[in-house]
């Protein structure tokens, strides 16, 4: 997850909401302006060749599991 706000309430929104998946402070908004992130949630799935596929959903990890695999099937 990106966020963009105070260090004190990007702390506080992790906390409410449980997340235990790696966040990052994107102050600046460059991740959001890059993948043109409206919400959350998001996830950006970049290919070894540099394709960019977006989902603005919740994913299982099971989920992303598929997806990842899909995606270094569809490289070789």
């Amino acid at each position: 997850m990106a966020w963009a706000g105070t260090q004190q309430s990007y702390e506080a929104f992790i906390g409410r909401h449980g997340l235990t998946f790696p966040n990052i402070d994107d102050s600046p908004g460059d991740v959001y302006s890059r993948f043109k992130i409206t919400g959350q949630p998001a996830w950006a799935f970049i290919s070894q060749d540099g394709t960019v596929d977006m989902r603005f959903h919740s994913l299982t990890a099971s989920q992303i599991d598929q997806w990842v695999a899909e995606m270094l099937s569809s490289s070789r």
